[in-house]
């Protein structure tokens, strides 16, 4: 089955949503990576602040997993 979920489009909105909230307002961008060669190829998720970036795993992820770890990294960093 081919994957027809825009996961960029979701990494988009999320951070539009995330951005509105008190603990991640510093959040910068949301940059999904199909193959990041700097991680094993694996899906990635650049969470980009200010002062810094998080690297989250997302191989394998539905969009709304997609959602699930970018919200387990972030919210509890």
């Amino acid at each position: 089955m081919k994957d027809t979920e825009d996961k960029q489009k979701i990494c988009d909105a999320l951070l539009t949503a995330l951005q509105e909230t008190h603990a991640l307002h510093g959040l910068k961008s949301l940059e999904y990576r199909k193959e990041d060669p700097d991680h094993f190829n694996f899906e990635t998720v650049t969470a980009t602040f200010k002062h810094g970036r998080r690297i989250i795993n997302v191989e394998m992820d539905s969009g709304i997993a997609l959602i699930k770890d970018v919200l387990k990294a972030l919210a509890f960093r």
